[in-house]
């Protein structure tokens, strides 16, 4: 076998598995054994070893002694730590935001909430967590402290590495998500206090973290 066609086939197993550990078909703790990649995709075991290693320099896959491979756990501690942190830079990066917001962003953030809604009938939470960055984004990107909406796009960086998509996990929080947003666009439209459009920004971020962890909570699950 050629190194060119080795490259390619390990490039095919590694999206492959990505997009499968994306959308939670493969969920976190799934253990991924190498032939049976393999023959899913026809192909010898080396390719997909060699993807496999690739996700797991990327933080996706784990090896466990006796186990193997497999998709890597969150860490629910540093999931919360970060959206607690989230909650507060995105919170008061919109409420210093709002004066400089005009109707024309209101309307854009408000057609894409519109989007979102759209998505909840045929649900993609990878879609979906995209588009809800979008909308947060026209919200905070005006804050004019630089150093706030610095922290705001680390926050949103460090989650992503940690988990693609929180709706994943919790696709019923969705909903409430989307009724949230209209409610935070009422407040910028009406002119509210700053510290009321913090803390509605804020909470909703902590109420979509609450949902998770009581989703993966383990006592939770072993109770079950």
């Amino acid at each position: 076998m050629s190194t060119v066609t080795t490259e390619s086939k390990s490039q095919r197993a590694y999206e492959w598995l990505r997009e499968r550990i994306q959308r939670r078909e493969f969920g976190p703790g799934y253990r991924l054994v190498l032939g049976s990649v393999a023959q899913a995709l026809d192909m010898s075991v080396v390719p997909v070893r060699e993807a496999i290693r690739r996700l797991e320099a990327e933080g996706l896959v784990e090896f466990e002694r006796n186990v193997g491979a497999r998709v890597s756990l969150v860490d629910r501690d540093e999931y919360a730590h970060s959206m607690q942190t989230l909650g507060v830079v995105e919170g008061i990066a919109t409420a210093l935001a709002a004066p400089l917001l005009t109707p024309a962003d209101l309307d854009r953030a408000e057609a894409v909430n519109a989007r979102l809604i759209a998505l909840l009938d045929d649900f993609d939470p990878i879609a979906f967590t995209r588009l809800n960055r979008e909308f947060h984004s026209i919200l905070f990107e005006p804050c004019p402290n630089p150093h706030i909406v610095d922290l705001v796009h680390r926050g949103w960086t460090r989650l992503h590495n940690l988990l693609d998509s929180s709706f994943a996990f919790v696709p019923g929080r969705a909903p409430e998500s989307v009724r949230e947003h209209a409610r935070i666009l009422e407040l910028l439209r009406a002119g509210a206090a700053p510290i009321e459009i913090e803390l509605a920004a804020r909470q909703h971020r902590w109420g979509t973290m609450n949902a998770y962890l009581a989703e993966t909570d383990p006592t939770t699950q072993e109770r079950a």
